[in-house]
């Protein structure tokens, strides 16, 4: 969930043309459309618009390898500017990941594609945690793709270890001993949610006066701020560019093993909170290659595919078959108390405030200036 790139995968494919109606299961569970796929079956090259560094190029290689076909992935920063380029149509993409609160927005613009699991047999690889969740209640248009938590990373070296445990690194007094060496995400609800949870409220707040004071302390904060930065910001810390960086978990901490001295950076949710969020993979609605897309999406939640994928991004995996294999170093990162400082109860999922996140998006381009 970096940088903005694109990788091209070569070999061979095939096209055939899919037809699909909406319908739903017998059994009154999830919603189901019907396909004219096969388990399995490719209908033309895989293209992927994913957030960065979020699947290993070799993985996706190794996709396309097994099934004869090419893969490609684009990227980008935020959940918005993906959501605009499907809902501007004819995008060419067959699968997407969303975060939680976008899949819902995007069932109501009716901008996904419901999916057929009579070819994704490896649903039943999915934690029970992560079934039939708020902004898919029917498990109807989403699969569960991977988990994480927002936070802060801190450059020890720089700021030492004798430093609070709050958002008050950023938006406090504190912010001005590190001035220009503070990165924030360039994500309306991630920094308006920091924001709003250092001031103990809601990252899903619809209080305007709330808002209005979470963009106060934002703007507040702009003359300290390196930059407003999705694509970079880990990266940025370990280069020594920043001291501070507003950064997603897996990011940082892939990025801190990078270097000759991973003990030197620390990632922790703040003591006031912070976000907990589930990516999700999805189809478009109007996807070409829909068999291609159904196949890719079971191929992940294999066992074996969904262990490799976590080891790589060293994100949560929602795959419950997967979890014997996760690293041992991953799972101490993911259950280490000193990650939640505020406790599991801190965090929260950032959900579809409705016709209120216009209200986000506003707020974050005044903030900004």
């Amino acid at each position: 969930m970096k940088s903005t790139t694109m990788r091209t995968v070569a070999a061979v494919a095939g096209l055939a043309v899919v037809a699909a109606a909406c319908g739903s299961d017998d059994d009154g569970g999830a919603a189901s459309a019907e396909t004219e796929c096969e388990v399995g079956e490719v209908d033309g090259d895989l293209r992927l618009y994913n957030w960065a560094e979020y699947i290993d190029p070799e993985h996706l290689e190794a996709f396309a390898g097994e099934f004869g076909i090419s893969a490609t992935m684009d990227t980008y920063e935020s959940n918005e500017v993906m959501q605009s380029v499907i809902a501007a149509g004819n995008s060419g993409y067959d699968v997407i990941v969303p975060s939680d609160y976008m899949v819902g927005i995007m069932i109501d613009g009716e901008f996904l594609r419901p999916l057929d699991f009579s070819v994704i047999p490896n649903i039943e690889n999915l934690s029970d945690d992560f079934a039939n969740p708020s902004y898919d209640p029917e498990q109807a248009f989403s699969v569960p793709y991977q988990w994480g938590y927002t936070g802060l990373s801190v450059d020890t070296e720089v700021v030492g270890t004798d430093f609070p445990r709050s958002w008050d690194l950023v938006f406090g007094d504190a912010a001005s001993e590190f001035s220009g060496q503070i990165t924030l995400l360039d994500d309306p609800r991630e920094t308006l949610g920091a924001a709003l949870k250092a001031a103990g409220n809601s990252l899903n707040s619809t209080d305007q006066g709330e808002l209005d004071a979470a963009r106060d302390l934002v703007s507040a904060t702009k003359d300290n701020l390196l930059a407003f930065d999705t694509d970079t910001s880990d990266e940025l810390i370990t280069a020594g560019e920043s001291a501070i960086a507003h950064t997603y978990s897996g990011d940082a901490f892939t990025q801190f093993l990078d270097t000759d001295d991973p003990s030197r950076y620390i990632f922790f949710v703040p003591e006031e909170g912070g976000t907990r969020w589930v990516d999700n993979m999805a189809i478009p609605f109007d996807a070409e290659n829909v068999c291609t897309a159904h196949t890719f999406i079971n191929w992940v939640l294999d066992a074996d595919e969904g262990a490799t994928l976590s080891n790589w991004n060293y994100y949560g995996t929602p795959n419950a078959a997967a979890l014997d294999a996760l690293d041992a170093e991953l799972n101490e990162f993911l259950t280490s108390p000193d990650v939640l400082v505020g406790g599991p109860d801190s965090v929260e999922s950032i959900l579809d405030t409705g016709e209120f996140e216009i209200n986000y998006s506003d707020a974050f381009t005044e903030a900004k200036g």
